[in-house]
């Protein structure tokens, strides 16, 4: 049996038993861990408010290597999201995030820089509600490139000619971008230079940069966040719960 402390994120908590709850955490230093919280539904438990969603948090459990579920023997809460988690929108967005953690991420692997790009899309969210239609196309690319799953759209798939700012691509079924010489024909789901930009500007910016150059264009990063969610749902084999809205972006 091995007790460990580190920082946390908390993604999610279920019910479990009469008192007790089980908790869904991104530590810092050993990836998604799930964890049995005895006595958490109490009036009176010793966890008071560090099981609240989205919380950072610094954990102390015990992990025994035959049990998948490691035991909380204490929690202190570091940074709470509280106030801008009573934003349905904000909610509504961190939760479907924290299902692609749970979804795209092996347990107890650890990975600092996407823990790193999380509590800064957090932050970023909780100073500007009004980019987390940004903040989820931020979020959701750096996963997939993390991940190995981020299609390259600097160029044309079949000829490998870099795209010019004006070409418009098209989506092909492995998501990666056909040119105009190289497409069949149009499949009415195209990627301009626009959708082309803000895939780019990702890759180099901070969440907050990112959001404030781009966060006024939600007609292209809705539609860029449709083809990710889609890439999203192929890598897993199901839909992620929580966001739903996929528009005309279907892969042919």
């Amino acid at each position: 049996m091995a007790l460990i402390e580190t920082e946390s994120l908390v993604l999610k908590c279920y019910s479990l038993a009469e008192a007790d709850k089980i908790v869904v955490l991104f530590t810092q230093d050993h990836g998604i861990v799930r964890a049995v919280a005895k006595g958490a539904k109490r009036l009176k438990s010793k966890f008071g408010s560090g099981l609240e969603p989205f919380s950072v948090v610094r954990i102390t459990y015990f992990e025994k290597e035959v049990v998948e579920l490691v035991s909380v023997q204490k929690i202190e809460l570091l940074r709470s999201y509280f106030a801008a988690a009573s934003d349905p929108e904000f909610l509504n967005k961190f939760s479907y995030l924290a299902d692609l953690l749970a979804a795209l991420l092996p347990p107890h692997d650890p990975n600092e820089t996407i823990y790193r790009m999380v509590k800064a899309c957090l932050n970023t969210a909780e100073a500007d509600g009004s980019g987390l239609t940004a903040i989820g196309v931020y979020f959701e690319l750096w996963l997939l490139r993390l991940n190995g799953l981020l299609p390259d759209w600097s160029r044309c798939s079949d000829c490998r000619r870099e795209f010019r700012e004006s070409d418009v691509a098209d989506v092909t079924a492995n998501f990666h971008l056909l040119c105009s010489n190289c497409r069949r024909a149009a499949s009415g789901r195209p990627i301009d230079e626009r959708h082309r930009a803000i895939y780019a500007a990702v890759l180099r910016l901070s969440p907050d940069q990112f959001a404030g150059i781009h966060g006024n264009d939600r007609s292209h990063l809705i539609e860029l966040s449709n083809v990710l969610k889609r890439i999203i749902s192929q890598a897993i084999g199901r839909e992620i719960a929580g966001e739903r809205s996929f528009s005309t972006f279907n892969a042919r």
